[in-house]
């Protein structure tokens, strides 16, 4: 079966690229590549207009809020295993933590071990939010119990937050296809107390936790926070990333109005990520 790659150079990248990836999968794009200059999507020519790749979406390349150059690959059948295990390679954080595909070798892994097959979800900690996350969460002095791992993705969050000892996980997602990538990856990684959920907060109303996950844009961190700060326990921490180091402060000030102290940060390649504690 020959495949289509669409390349998309956006900018902004975000929030752009999330919701150009959201929308191809509605068009049967199947899996997807994030890159530094935006993504790079693959379907089955069978299952798309490879004439017209954004036929039947909202898409509109010509949003005066983006703009996006495209460029559309038809690749042999022989040649796609290759490619995509070529362009997917190992994420280390520091000495701590190595993320690797299916289709890599164990050898090269150091420290904690955790095996992420993508699909279409975000988050394989190749992006600098995610690769954040994952280090302040490994840079926890002890593991919360009772964690939430808002917007999960791949899983990948959770399932660090499993490894490190948390034994009640929460992983939300709103894509159902990202809420089945989150189970395929958890039993990947042996892991058996990761409840994964599609939705948004409002599945979560009445739950409380000791620690809350949230890697997602900046809009919707402002939005959630006054859920986030009910939902967490008396000197619970929140970590949240998604955004720039120019909206750190903005942040900041949200999360303070709502009983959260600021107690960490963390940046890398302009991107940001922040964590907080609960006012006792």
């Amino acid at each position: 079966m020959d495949y289509l790659e669409l390349t998309l150079n956006i900018s902004p990248r975000d929030p752009w690229a999330e919701i150009l990836m959201t929308e191809l999968a509605e068009l049967g794009y199947e899996s997807f590549v994030e890159t530094e200059e935006g993504i790079i999507a693959y379907a089955k020519v069978v299952d798309v207009d490879v004439e017209h790749p954004f036929k039947g979406s909202s898409i509109d390349l010509l949003d005066k809020e983006f703009t996006a150059d495209v460029a559309v690959t038809i690749i042999p059948q022989q040649n796609w295993n290759a490619l995509w295990e070529s362009d997917f390679h190992p994420v280390f954080v520091d000495e701590q933590l190595t993320i690797l595909a299916p289709f890599h070798d164990e050898s090269q892994a150091k420290g904690l071990l955790v095996w992420i097959e993508p699909k279409m979800s975000f988050g394989t900690g190749h992006h600098q939010t995610t690769w954040m996350m994952s280090k302040a969460l490994l840079n926890l002095p002890t593991q919360p119990n009772k964690v939430l791992d808002m917007g999960t993705g791949t899983g990948v969050l959770a399932i660090i937050a499993e490894k490190q000892g948390a034994r009640e996980i929460v992983a939300v997602d709103i894509e159902d296809w990202s809420v089945e990538n989150t189970q395929e990856n958890t039993l990947r990684n042996g892991c058996s107390h990761i409840e994964a959920i599609c939705g948004d907060v409002d599945v979560l109303e009445g739950r409380k936790f000791e620690l809350i996950l949230a890697n997602i844009n900046k809009n919707v961190l402002k939005a959630h926070m006054s859920a986030y700060a009910q939902m967490l326990m008396p000197s619970a921490k929140l970590i949240i990333s998604g955004f720039f180091e120019t909206d750190c402060d903005e942040l900041i000030r949200v999360a303070q109005n709502n009983g959260l102290t600021h107690s960490g940060s963390l940046s890398r390649e302009t991107w940001a990520a922040l964590t907080f504690e609960k006012n006792k």
